[in-house]
């Protein structure tokens, strides 16, 4: 059994922010006809705070095989990453998640946001604005790529 997980900010206000392209990537995963051993779910507490509902989610799996899907401000818009154990260094959901599962031992499908170009606005306050339109049409087949290499492993 492999368990994919979408990180993002629950509610309205955040849904199309580039912090969700975790929870937006998991909607194309669960709108595909999925394999019985893969279970797609998204968080439904604040980034910061993913540790807890990730843990509770996975169970007794080996963590092994639990993927986070995430936004990485270290990989420019339209690129990706698939590591384990691997991955950026700030990232609150994720230091969240290695705290509360004791390792570091996961998959992190890191998902490029950075599309800044010379634009000096803090990382923090980036990742919680809006994709523009363009953006959201560039991300579309980056997330296509993302899901069928996920059901690929």
């Amino acid at each position: 059994m492999k368990l994919i997980v979408g990180l993002g900010n629950p509610g309205e206000k955040y849904r199309n922010n580039r912090h969700n392209i975790g929870q937006m990537a998991a909607d194309a995963l669960l709108s595909r006809n999925l394999p019985r051993n893969i279970s797609v779910k998204k968080t439904n507490v604040f980034m910061n705070e993913s540790g807890s509902e990730v843990k509770k989610l996975l169970g007794g799996l080996d963590s092994n095989n639990l993927y986070i899907i995430h936004d990485d401000l270290d990989i420019p818009l339209g690129a990706y990453k698939i590591q384990k154990g691997k991955g950026p260094k700030l990232h609150n959901g994720i230091l969240s998640i290695e705290n509360e599962l004791g390792t570091p031992d996961f998959w992190r499908v890191r998902i490029g946001v950075d599309n800044r170009k010379g634009d000096s606005t803090p990382g923090e306050e980036y990742v919680l604005q809006d994709f523009t339109e363009e953006e959201k049409e560039e991300l579309k087949e980056v997330i296509n790529k993302v899901a069928q290499e996920i059901l690929s492993l």
